[in-house]
């Protein structure tokens, strides 16, 4: 009887040793110590990329631009791949629980456009806990373990707009200032070049600055409603509404409009949308900051490629990006292009970006010049 119990504890123990090795061997290959669960360290041999769009209410150019560059992209650039995609619809809170999906299905390289700059660093947090790679795409997240930033010169992107301003005002001018969202970092840099041009001549005296004002979500209705408020508290003495983004510009028309101001008031926009340049050709707005969204998607896809591959990057990036932890991200920074009825048919329209098609419809022959 006493042998028979020995063996069988013997045995308990054997099967207790054997379950902890498999175990172990199960955690080596998944989401712990530095590995994401498909295998691919640090993005090395990734074969499943995970793309996070940050809206579409205020925008169309996520997932009519940048959801196909960015996928057909890194399809080229790296065959084989699968791409998962999702887009937060505004919600920093539904952008994490994305990521978290995507990391769980085992995606081991991340391309991320932050709903939220702060908040989305907990997406690179919990990606370096797996070994995988985030590529802030477009927009900055604030954490110094993002491994690359994608993205334009987005302070001259808001020295373009100003700039714009500073060569078509008229002494005196009262400007409206309608910023993007004060958590987008995109949208402080935007700010930051534009008070770069515009600044001087607010303290001169030469342009007077009668209202300014973050607009929470980048939100197309909360911009009418400053506007609304911009124009009462004046009594309709603008002259200038600088706008961050198209999106915005087109509901500050809407309110120039209902005050019978529109085409007389300088307006200007931001990712030369349909809408935008339609608005520009019929003279309800002025100018918008073109930024080729083909060649910041591409730069992400060669970084993608060159990550899973194991190339060395070096050569790809063109500088490095600050963050508010002390991190300096090796980052692409494109270049933005100011476009207004002058050049437009040389920029947006040589390059494919919009259609002749698509901006005329609806405009009478003739508009702009163009259609």
């Amino acid at each position: 009887m006493t042998l028979f119990i020995r063996q069988r504890r013997f045995a308990a123990v054997a099967i207790t040793l054997l379950l902890s090795l498999l175990l172990a061997a199960c955690g080596s290959s998944g989401s712990t110590g530095g590995t994401s669960s498909s295998g691919a360290a640090n993005g090395k041999g990734c074969m499943k990329i995970g793309i996070l769009l940050p809206e579409t209410a205020t925008s169309e150019r996520w997932d009519a631009k940048d959801k196909p560059a960015l996928i057909n992209g890194i399809k080229a650039a790296l065959p084989g791949a699968t791409v998962d995609y999702n887009n937060a619809e505004g919600n920093k809170d539904e952008q994490l629980n994305q990521a978290e999906a995507d990391l769980t299905r085992g995606d081991c390289i991340l391309v991320v456009g932050a709903v939220d700059s702060d908040a989305a660093a907990a997406i690179v947090a919990k990606a370096k806990q797996q070994g995988v790679p985030v590529i802030a795409y477009d927009r900055l997240i604030q954490s110094k373990d993002l491994a690359y930033y994608v993205s334009f010169d987005n302070v001259r992107v808001g020295y373009l707009q100003g700039q714009y301003i500073v060569q078509h005002h008229q002494k005196g001018d009262r400007v409206v200032m309608i910023n993007g969202s004060q958590t987008d970092n995109n949208a402080v840099l935007f700010r930051q070049g534009a008070h770069q041009a515009l600044d001087p001549l607010f303290q001169s005296g030469e342009l007077k600055l009668v209202y300014e004002t973050y607009t929470p979500g980048w939100d197309n209705d909360t911009a009418r409603t400053e506007m609304d408020q911009a124009l009462t508290a004046n009594q309709n003495n603008i002259q200038i509404a600088y706008v961050a983004n198209d999106g915005m510009a087109n509901s500050v028309i809407a309110a120039l409009k209902a005050q019978h101001l529109d085409k007389k008031v300088l307006v200007t926009g931001q990712d030369a949308t349909v809408a935008g340049i339609q608005n520009i050709l019929t003279g309800e707005q002025a100018m918008t900051v073109y930024k080729a969204i083909t060649k910041e998607a591409n730069a992400t896809a060669q970084l993608v490629a060159a990550i899973s591959k194991g190339e060395d990057t070096s050569k790809l990036t063109n500088g490095q990006t600050k963050t508010k932890d002390g991190g300096n991200i090796p980052s692409v920074l494109e270049t933005p292009v100011a476009v207004d009825k002058s050049n437009i048919a040389s920029t947006v329209l040589a390059d494919g970006f919009v259609t002749k098609e698509q901006i005329c419809q609806g405009l009478p022959a003739g508009t702009g010049g163009i259609c």
